[in-house]
């Protein structure tokens, strides 16, 4: 047992301490969070999180919403092109699809306001990225006749935890 063994096993131990160091700051960030499972999942899918501080767990979070909301428009116009003749649905498919590219464009924006570290806006931005969901639902709700799908339902409130997330983690940058 040389000199080089004991160095190794410095280096590994070091290199567990820094792995559960990093593991545990998305843990104690995510426990700041209303959706502490949807938050842990959702980071430690990313392997950029073992290396990130708050502000980058953020920014990750930020990545999965606008990868939900485009996800979300290109369901919507997906559903536009298997949609039959009836021009009312495809007009609220069409705005619920806008809408959600709205949403990823506002997440967007908020990625520069947190290169910035203007976390105020980056918040504000985030705020209306969760809120766009609501004017697709609203606009369901104009036609009586046309009923709110569950899928659209589950994926509202799939980008509006995101959002809710990111705002928590938002909360306790700096502090």
């Amino acid at each position: 047992m040389g000199p080089f063994f004991l160095f190794f096993n410095i280096i590994v131990s070091l290199g567990i301490t820094l792995v559960s160091g990093d593991t545990g700051l998305i843990q104690k960030t995510c426990k700041t969070t209303k959706y502490y499972d949807l938050c842990v999942s959702s980071l430690k899918s990313d392997p950029t999180s073992v290396n990130s501080d708050t502000k980058g767990l953020a920014m990750i979070m930020v990545g999965v919403g606008m990868a939900n909301a485009t996800a979300t428009s290109t369901f919507f116009s997906s559903q536009l092109l298997s949609t039959t003749n009836d021009t009312i649905l495809k007009k609220v498919l069409k705005q619920c699809s806008d809408k959600y590219a709205h949403a990823a464009d506002a997440l967007q924006t908020s990625v520069q306001d947190f290169d910035s570290e203007l976390y105020d806006y980056a918040y504000m931005h985030v705020m209306a990225a969760a809120d766009y969901p609501n004017a697709c639902h609203n606009a369901f709700r104009s036609y009586p006749r046309l009923i709110y799908p569950k899928e659209i339902a589950r994926r509202e409130d799939g980008l509006k935890h995101i959002c809710d997330v990111v705002l928590d983690i938002i909360d306790h940058l700096g502090l």
